[in-house]
């Protein structure tokens, strides 16, 4: 019975649904976190009778036909990086992108990855850093002497300097945007790599034409809606459930006929 393997591919796919809902519930305090949606495609179909096939000797045509389905699949995990919340910690080194773009950041295998989180440090050597200490890109040093460190909207980072009264333009960060935002490769700790379905990354200025501004001194928060996914939820248990049903009936049906004398 088809109905077996069908019902399979439904629970498999409905499984596959509440993990990527998981994921994000567990990422609801994850700074900068963007949210994934699951998406499904629909499996092969048996033609037991093809659509437009001459039906009698005198040309008439099967207006419809018979096509059996074979079940769901799973298509794609994709990204919604719709902006999320800013929320205000008067850190001076915390830096939230209002808008789109993402913070270049250099890894310890000299690859570049991109990130939304910004809650930033500085090394022993006064570089910028992220939390795990990779350095921002360009990278930009903060003088032992400052007393006070401002990043403007444009994302120049400025500094007072003790005994001077004139502040000081140290660095100039920069944001990527990607044609497809989506098709970036998550690697875990907020970090995103490159790839071919993304695009090459456009760099510029924060409060260029296209991309976000800087908000020193804020965070943005993940963009995960609690009751959204607490719903969907609800109903990946509920198809989940059907699903069972299909395969509990068909498996019934099958006793029924065995029991056959």
């Amino acid at each position: 019975m088809r109905s077996l393997n069908i019902a399979a591919t439904g629970m498999l796919a409905q499984q596959l649904n509440v993990e990527v809902i998981s994921n994000n519930i567990a990422n609801i305090n994850t700074t900068g976190f963007k949210r994934q949606r699951a998406e499904f495609h629909d499996l092969l179909y048996q033609n037991l009778l093809r659509a437009g096939t001459s039906s009698s000797d005198t040309g008439t045509v099967v207006p419809s036909g018979i096509q059996v389905g074979l079940g769901v699949k799973p298509a794609a995990t994709y990204r919604v990086t719709e902006q999320g919340n800013l929320s205000i910690t008067e850190n001076e080194l915390d830096l939230a992108i209002n808008g789109k773009g993402y913070f270049a950041v250099e890894l310890p295998s000299g690859e570049t990855a991109y990130t939304r989180a910004g809650a930033m440090g500085r090394s022993a050597d006064g570089d910028l850093v992220t939390a795990n200490g990779f350095v921002i890109q360009p990278g930009i040093t903060i003088p032992d002497d400052a007393v006070a460190i401002t990043v403007n909207a444009q994302g120049e980072v400025i500094v007072a300097l003790d005994g001077q009264t004139a502040p000081s333009n140290v660095g100039q960060l920069q944001l990527a945007n990607f044609a497809n935002e989506a098709g970036l490769q998550a690697i875990g700790n907020n970090m995103l790599l490159e790839t071919r379905a993304s695009g090459a990354a456009s760099l510029a200025a924060p409060g260029s034409n296209g991309y976000g501004s800087i908000q020193q001194g804020a965070l943005e928060t993940s963009n995960v809606n609690i009751v959204a996914e607490i719903t969907n939820l609800i109903t990946a248990q509920r198809a989940y459930e059907m699903n069972s049903k299909v395969i509990q009936a068909s498996d019934e049906m099958m006793s029924s006929v065995n029991q056959l004398r």
